[in-house]
């Protein structure tokens, strides 16, 4: 850059502004301003600092428009890639993270209740003698205890059954749903049975209809603990 002597009448504007064809707009513009200074008291210089600054400036734009890369674009697009990439794109502002949702797994895994063909099998040592010994006590109860009591007996039966199975196969809501279907089958069985027998009951036992009702539920109760696995 010049010192804002008076160039050649044939200059180029690059050189009366004192700049370099591949000078950046920023360099461009400070020269402008430093030739300005340099004949602040000489309008007529002030007015050939402008018609430089101006002729530059529209070479720039004809190259531009006829698809031409300027020595100064080249120059400032090897200054950009001397920069670092994180001073040239802006940062973009990251996103909430949503809160995961809750994984269960093992023993806090929920289990649907599964009504499948189950596994036959006897069972063997504790939930063999548990559901002989509670059922039969219940059997006894139903014989003996008023006949009101039946329902009170069949749902403690069921209870045994659930606890049974719930120990064998490790699932909760399958015991459920098996010990109640064991019970809803026995009462239907129950029922059909007390519509085929005389009201008086033979052997002259002292059993109302609700207590023979709850016998064949007893019984696949009892069935059921001992051998679905």
């Amino acid at each position: 850059m010049t010192n804002g002597s008076e160039p050649a009448p044939n200059a180029s504007p690059y050189e009366r502004l004192g700049i370099t064809p591949d000078a950046s707009f920023d360099e461009v513009q400070a020269a402008r301003q430093h030739q300005l200074a340099a004949v602040a008291t000489d309008p007529q210089a002030c007015a050939k600092v402008e018609a430089a600054y101006d002729a530059v400036l529209m070479e720039r734009l004809r190259e531009r428009q006829q698809g031409k890369v300027s020595s100064a674009a080249v120059t400032a697009s090897k200054r950009e890639e001397v920069k670092p990439a994180a001073a040239r794109v802006p940062s973009r502002p990251s996103l909430p993270q949503l809160p995961s949702l809750p994984q269960f797994s093992g023993a806090n895994k929920l289990q649907a209740p599964s009504l499948s063909m189950p596994t036959i099998a006897l069972a063997e040592g504790r939930e063999r003698w548990f559901p002989l010994v509670a059922d039969g006590l219940l059997l006894l109860l139903v014989l003996v205890t008023p006949p009101g009591s039946a329902e009170v007996v069949l749902a403690l039966a069921t209870g045994v059954t659930v606890i049974n199975l719930r120990r064998r196969n490790g699932r909760f809501l399958a015991a459920v749903g098996w010990s109640f279907a064991l019970l809803s089958v026995g009462l239907l069985l129950g029922g059909l049975l007390t519509m085929g027998l005389d009201p008086a009951l033979p052997l002259g036992l002292p059993l109302a209809l609700n207590q023979v009702q709850s016998l064949p539920a007893l019984i696949l109760l009892l069935l059921g603990a001992l051998l679905i696995a």
